[in-house]
């Protein structure tokens, strides 16, 4: 069973910065993606970013792309989500999560994750 862990988060302002890490305790299989998804207030959990382990392709939503960047230390299970240019309709609880079976046609979907983090809050002030 793979763990995730997360850090990172907290209160920034618009226009402001955070970082988000998250370190998993085993890679099951080469074929491994980490990525991050956000659920607000009253709203449905959506996709942020992803990251593959084989071949380091990215993925983003369109809401965050060119603001934030997903990236994984070399040679580690670690993964961060480096948030620039944060605004209000960023905050949420960010959720680190992990699977093996991925393809680009699903990796949007939170279902097609097997493993998932406990959630780190983001908040961005107006």
């Amino acid at each position: 069973q793979v763990q995730l862990v997360e850090s990172g988060g907290g209160l920034a302002q618009t226009g402001g910065s955070l970082r988000l890490s998250c370190t998993a305790s085993e890679r099951p299989s080469t074929n491994f993606a980490v990525g991050w998804f956000r659920q607000a207030p009253g709203k449905e959990r959506e996709f942020v970013s992803t990251i593959r382990f084989n071949g380091h392709s990215t993925y983003y939503a369109d809401s965050v792309k060119g603001r934030f960047t997903i990236s994984r230390v070399s040679n580690r299970l670690t993964v961060h989500l480096q948030m620039n240019s944060l605004k209000p309709e960023d905050t949420a609880v960010y959720y680190c999560a992990a699977g093996t079976t991925l393809i680009t046609s699903t990796l949007r979907n939170g279902n097609a994750y097997a493993y998932w983090g406990q959630g780190t809050q983001v908040t961005v002030s107006s």
